[in-house]
């Protein structure tokens, strides 16, 4: 008898612990490289906003100098959303094989017309004029293969340029730019937002050429997961998604612009001019990155995008990004939030 109550207890142990394994709250790390303009660093800054945080998920932010990082850290499991580009997607599913990646939802896009373009700028007294003016001068981007990189890329191969033979393209962390430029480290650098945005950097320099320019409209981020782990989540990361999007109309909204100021103050301590002017704004270059309301990424861009990659040899295969699109987890978060 007392055998048997002892296996009874322990079945009913087993069995308690088991619904508590179940109930433990999804861990979700995403990635960033830059802090505002990805959304991973003030996504839940109101979190009062976020409904199923720490409760079916919890959530990390994870920083990386540049997109081609994240493709290892997506392929270790070291990240379950990373914001991959235009230029990093193709790689991951040509070259590091992973075919069961997934684009789950928009970040933002450069180059929409009416929003914001990333810049190629030198200082204001460079004899810097033009693209052909590069010739024998240092480019500083973030990262080879990142999508700050190929669009210079494609305005160089535009002018006959090729790095190495007549210009000299080097990597610096983003931060860092602005200084090496002043420095005269480096002539050119590739700058995003809110970088651009500095009064200081605005002040001291000129743009030579936008992202746009180059390449037209580029998906410069995307939330990309593993099917696997879309599959075995579903609740939990649709929960996720709910309360991202949730925040980001919150973002949108204009009557809230003060408060996403100070919660930008508050993450970069960078003062609130530097953001109260362009934040989440449409003002062409003087405005904010596009970014799609109902969280879909623009399939359509990215597929030309590849193509335009694939002709400057950057690539060596076309992918049909159609076979790597689940929008299924926004599209349930937005009809919740309607």
């Amino acid at each position: 008898m007392r055998f048997k109550a002892a296996m009874a207890a322990g079945i009913v142990l087993a069995a308690l612990g088991s619904a508590s394994a179940q109930a433990d709250p999804l861990h979700i790390r995403l990635s960033y490289i830059v802090p505002v303009s990805n959304w991973a660093t003030i996504l839940f800054a109101k979190p009062e906003l976020a409904k199923h945080l720490n409760k079916s998920y919890t959530f990390e932010a994870v920083h990386f100098q540049g997109t081609p990082e994240l493709i290892q850290a997506l392929a270790a499991g070291e990240l379950e959303i990373a914001n991959l580009g235009f230029t990093t997607l193709p790689i991951a599913i040509a070259n590091a094989g992973m075919t069961d990646v997934r684009v789950i939802a928009d970040e933002l896009q450069d180059g929409v017309p009416g929003y914001y373009s990333n810049e190629y700028m030198v200082l204001k007294d460079s004899p810097i004029k033009t693209v052909d003016d590069l010739k024998g001068h240092i480019l500083a981007i973030n990262a080879f293969g990142s999508g700050t990189e190929v669009p210079l890329h494609a305005m160089l191969d535009r002018h006959n340029l090729v790095n190495k033979r007549d210009v000299t393209v080097v990597e610096v962390p983003i931060p860092q730019m602005p200084a090496e430029l002043f420095d005269k480290k480096v002539d050119m650098i590739a700058l995003p937002l809110p970088f651009t945005a500095n009064p200081k950097v605005r002040d001291a320099t000129r743009t030579i050429f936008t992202q746009g320019d180059a390449m037209g409209i580029t998906q410069l981020g995307m939330w990309v997961s593993r099917k696997g782990f879309i599959d075995k989540n579903r609740a939990a990361m649709t929960d996720f998604m709910e309360d991202a999007m949730r925040a980001e109309h919150w973002y949108f909204d204009p009557k809230n612009h003060a408060d996403a100021v100070q919660i930008c103050v508050n993450v970069t301590k960078l003062p609130a001019a530097v953001w109260d002017s362009w934040l989440f704004k449409k003002d062409g270059q003087k405005g904010d990155y596009y970014r799609n309301p109902n969280g879909h990424a623009d399939i359509a861009d990215i597929q030309r995008s590849i193509e335009t990659q694939l002709k400057l040899g950057v690539i060596k295969q076309n992918i049909d990004v159609s076979q790597y699109v689940d929008f299924s987890l926004v599209d349930d978060a937005i009809k919740r939030l309607n």
